[in-house]
């Protein structure tokens, strides 16, 4: 079941382009105040802006190697479900759909587009994408099902 996947990764680059086209970088859009922008950051690490640096170096050879193994193993899980495991199946396409919407990003950019930026008061969260947002989503899917069915 590869389609959770294509529609993560068209939905991510589309939003990712959008944001590109509508805010120059830096730019913030107030959405919800006190709660919610629209940003547009790069970011040259992994999640969270870890191991962001002003020179990527090796770093983004690091990433796209890990990045590229993840969804090599992804596949190979994926492929090597029985029919019924249709849940399990659903939450490891969006993980690989956000890994893979991430790779196209440091592949044309050599940074990752960020976002989605949650705050209250002074403390934002880190701001992410939909990429980053089907990973999360997709492997909090993964666990529940996994839990679940090894119950059974």
């Amino acid at each position: 079941m590869v389609w959770p996947a294509l529609l993560v990764i068209v939905l991510d680059q589309i939003s990712k382009m959008a944001v590109i086209q509508l805010l120059k970088e830096h730019e913030s859009l107030t959405i919800i105040n006190g709660f919610f922008n629209l940003v547009h950051v790069r970011n040259r690490g992994i999640a969270f802006g870890l191991m962001s640096r002003s020179d990527p170096g090796l770093t983004i050879y690091f990433l796209l190697a890990a990045s590229l193994t993840a969804v090599i193993l992804l596949l190979f899980w994926l492929f090597r479900l029985k029919e019924n495991e249709t849940g399990i199946a659903v939450g490891l396409s969006m993980i690989l759909g956000g890994a893979i919407g991430n790779i196209i990003d440091r592949l044309r950019f050599r940074e990752v587009i960020d976002f989605l930026d949650f705050y209250t008061g002074s403390y934002h969260w880190p701001a992410f994408n939909l990429a980053d947002s089907a990973i999360t989503t997709g492997a909090l899917w993964l666990a529940v099902n996994l839990v679940f069915q090894h119950e059974k």
